[in-house]
């Protein structure tokens, strides 16, 4: 009896509890099911499903309308292959016009109706990456830390930057590793007496009289005994530092909670010859480990709507993207007194800090994280009995290159040229491993290539050892490498029951070239697709060994580097190669306002980030490939310049 009583009672409860769930369900979600999902499923899951995920993609998992916004750019994707008749494929029966006209016209008022009201993204609290970090010790203290050998690695997230959101996490290791690093910075300024003198110009020793009056009035009192000067004049050491530290003016409460810190240690440490210093020392570990100096941190304020970061907000944003650290006193100065929303405002100092030397650090760090290069400085997976002639200077050089060669490029030239141009940067023996000559020194130089297949980012020796495998050369990972980094255009991941290229070659009982060989580890129709795209590009770029050399032959058997892309165009070598990749210019720009923009925001690029990545590549055609323009066009963007809560769904009442 009893068993069955609480069998009624929680059905009567789920019973009551029903349209609770079924209101969850928005009207747009209930259309969504009733005519996209249902076409969805009728034509399209039984290839593109978890189980089989054909080209990687599985359209069965979508049931809310918020799920497919939040895979925009995919949907966008299926708009266009059924606009074009690409899917479903030939072998599958053919949608009707009707099927059709209403599964697009749905996906399309989704995507509209998401892309009407401008959204920032996701702005989450991060910590300084630790190039961040490095730069910032520098520019604050005027040490030389590096942080990349001290901390522990850093993963990479989003478009492949260690700078995003989602790596830049906390732990109890790394936070140890603070506390330390922030003794090691700290002593070495202590032990410089110019650095000291910058950072602390004034200090503070009690004289024989304050010594005799604090004896005296510990003997009438057990109280503390306190007094202003030390303090008056550590204020105007510590609050001013702290400030810059913080990048932004200090609260009441952080300011006393400071000087409240240097009183406690001082009037302890008071009578030691170096107390004082020991006090300002103390304070400064604090600051150096505050949340405030370690993260990038912006006001949650309580309301839904997306709204402007305020100007020393938009400061940091701005130099830690220009320069990969704290904003100096300029640009401090501009955000208190000016309003930095303002275009011409931020115009003027977006190109002042261009100017700047610290500008190089934008090309140290995003341009070898772009090109997939930045683990060429670390190691190398290069055969070194195969290859001894591949130094370690030489890597270095070819790593510099890319640094040097994307500077320039940014700062002077077309960013057309990244792909193509006839000149490069190099020093002799960089150049002499290109068959380059009269060129003379350690130091990098411009020189013009006589011979076209050199110039640009293609036949840099750093891409090309980062795209190959230790004993020789690898058309599809040069391919995949075009294709994403150059193209934006993402390759799914192999198939698991596809065996490595080494393996399909064991099964094969002739010597077969490379061509062959890929016939046959692509004959799963599984991976057609994607390698009918990968490997035309990859055998491009054939004349480039291993180690970035020319060559003509593999052995005595004539290199082929013909390829023929899915549209029917064909190409001879890298340098109709480059023709070929120059002839859209528009997926160039796309790809690479893409990037910045990921680089920018520190995550990943999202489909409401739509709108911003149309107008870059706008903007960067109109003004014909220059890269401080674009920059400016960045800055000034509408997700750069705002942000939405952490906290938004708590305050969906509450608008500005």
């Amino acid at each position: 009896m009893r068993s069955n009583f609480l069998i009624r009672t929680a059905s009567m409860i789920l019973l009551g509890l029903l349209p609770v769930f079924i209101s969850a369900d928005t009207k747009d979600d209930l259309e969504f099911r009733r005519t996209v999902r249902s076409l969805l499923r009728k034509h399209c899951t039984s290839c593109h499903n978890e189980a089989d995920k054909k080209a990687g993609v599985n359209l069965d998992r979508f049931d809310f309308v918020v799920h497919v916004i939040r895979s925009g750019e995919l949907f966008q994707k299926v708009v266009e292959v059924v606009e074009k008749n690409k899917m479903p494929p030939p072998t599958n029966p053919p949608m009707s016009q009707a099927d059709k006209d209403t599964m697009l016209a749905g996906i399309l008022k989704i995507l509209e109706k998401a892309l009407a009201k401008p959204d920032p993204g996701p702005t989450i609290m991060r910590r300084l990456s630790h190039r961040e970090y490095r730069y910032t010790i520098k520019d604050l203290l005027g040490v030389e830390f590096d942080a990349l050998k001290y901390f522990p690695a850093e993963a990479s997230g989003g478009e492949g930057f260690d700078n995003q959101t989602g790596v830049l996490y906390m732990t109890p290791l790394l936070m140890e590793r603070y506390y330390l690093a922030a003794d090691s910075v700290l002593t070495q300024v202590r032990n410089n007496p110019a650095l000291w003198q910058q950072l602390a110009p004034r200090s503070y020793r009690a004289g024989p009289l304050r010594h005799f009056t604090n004896w005296w009035k510990g003997k009438i009192s057990d109280r503390k005994v306190y007094w202003r000067k030390p303090v008056n004049i550590a204020e105007d050491i510590i609050l001013p530092f702290a400030n810059k530290a913080y990048r932004r003016f200090l609260s009441i409460d952080e300011e006393q909670e400071l000087m409240s810190l240097f009183e406690n240690i001082y009037f302890e440490e008071w009578r030691k010859k170096d107390g004082f210093e020991i006090a300002i020392l103390t304070v400064f570990k604090k600051i150096m480990v505050s949340p405030s100096f370690l993260f990038r941190m912006e006001a949650n304020l309580p309301i839904n709507d997306p709204y402007p970061v305020n100007n020393f907000e938009l400061a940091s944003r701005m130099s830690y993207l220009l320069w990969s650290s704290m904003p100096d006193q300029h640009l401090l100065d501009a955000a208190y007194r000016e309003n930095l929303h303002d275009p011409k405002v931020l115009r003027r100092e977006v190109l002042r800090m261009i100017k700047d030397t610290k500008f190089d650090r934008f090309s140290e760090n995003f341009a070898p994280q772009w090109l997939g290069v930045q683990d060429l400085i670390f190691s190398s997976k290069t055969d070194q009995e195969k290859f001894p002639e591949f130094t370690t200077s030489l890597r270095m050089a070819m790593y510099t290159e890319v640094v040097e060669y994307f500077r320039y490029i940014f700062t002077q030239g077309n960013l057309l040229q990244l792909i193509d141009s006839d000149f490069g940067l190099l020093n002799k023996e960089l150049a002499t491993h290109y068959g380059v000559s009269g060129i003379e020194g350690t130091d990098f130089q411009k020189v013009d290539l006589k011979e076209s297949n050199r110039g640009g980012v293609l036949g840099m020796g750093a891409v090309l050892v980062s795209t190959s495998l230790p004993e020789r050369t690898s058309p599809v990972l040069r391919g995949q490498w075009v294709m994403e980094q150059i193209l934006g255009e993402s390759v799914p991941p192999p198939p698991p029951d596809v065996p490595e290229l080494e393996a399909a070659k064991d099964q094969v009982h002739d010597e077969l070239d490379l061509r062959s060989l890929l016939e046959l580890h692509r004959q799963p129709s599984s991976c057609m697709p994607c390698h009918k795209k990968m490997d035309p590009l990859g055998f491009g770029l054939e004349n480039y060994d291993a180690i970035g050399r020319w060559r003509e032959f593999y052995g005595t058997v004539p290199i082929d580097s013909r390829g023929e892309l899915e549209d029917g165009v064909v190409f001879n070598g890298p340098e109709e190669l480059k023709e070929v990749l120059l002839s859209d210019k528009e997926k160039f720009a796309e790809n690479f306002s893409r990037k910045l923009l990921s680089y920018a925001l520190g995550r990943g690029v999202e489909f409401l980030d739509s709108h911003t990545i149309r107008d870059l590549t706008n903007q960067l055609i109109e003004n014909n490939f220059n890269g401080p323009e674009l920059m400016v066009a960045l800055v000034n963007s509408y997700p750069f310049r705002h942000r939405r809560s952490d906290l938004a769904d708590r305050y969906k009442d509450n608008k500005l």
